[in-house]
């Protein structure tokens, strides 16, 4: 038997996404965003309130950076999704980390966050608030490749946001290969 709820934004698994822009002195601000997906072979969509200090600054520099949130930085991920930018400018230091700018795009990127998207922004679509970003590069650090090039999943530990429980829940055990075992139905 089911049990119907009411909308909400219930579903699994939802990214935990950490977005980086430069405030208008030059100083690295991050949130953490739920609410993101892959759009088109090139493009991101966020869904981010227009009040929030990083859209302001996407509107501005006109890029933006998007990282997966890992479980080593999850306290300091949970920070910066907590924290307004609008009050706290410095909350990219506070936590720690260290960002060196993008060479494809004016924002940061974050060292200790191994996997980046590097986006131009789109548009923002004030009716749904939604920022719209076209990828331009992905950076990946070395220490997360597998053999062969491709991302170790157990080495980035990637994380997901359970909106229901309000947990955090480690990805990264393969059960399967993609486009190939519905192979197996005839």
């Amino acid at each position: 038997m089911r049990k119907n709820f009411k909308p909400q934004p219930y579903l699994y698994p939802q990214p935990v996404l950490v977005v980086a822009t430069y405030n208008e002195d030059g100083t690295p601000d991050a949130m953490c965003a739920a609410w993101g997906t892959i759009c088109d072979n090139d493009a991101v969509a966020l869904v981010l309130n227009a009040d929030h200090k990083t859209v302001k600054n996407i509107k501005r520099n006109k890029a933006f950076t998007v990282s997966t949130g890992t479980v080593d930085q999850l306290v300091a991920i949970d920070y910066v999704g907590m924290v307004s930018g609008n009050e706290v400018p410095d909350k990219v230091e506070k936590v720690g980390w260290h960002t060196e700018k993008s060479a494809a795009v004016n924002a940061p990127i974050i060292d200790e966050l191994p996997m980046t998207l590097e986006c131009k922004l789109i548009k923002y679509d004030e009716k749904f608030e939604c920022v719209y970003g076209k990828i331009v590069n992905i950076s990946i650090d070395e220490r997360v490749l597998a053999e062969g090039g491709g991302v170790d999943v157990k080495k980035l530990d990637p994380v997901s946001l359970d909106p229901i429980n309000g947990k955090f829940i480690r990805l990264g055990e393969p059960v399967g290969n993609a486009f190939s075992m519905g192979k197996e139905i005839k």
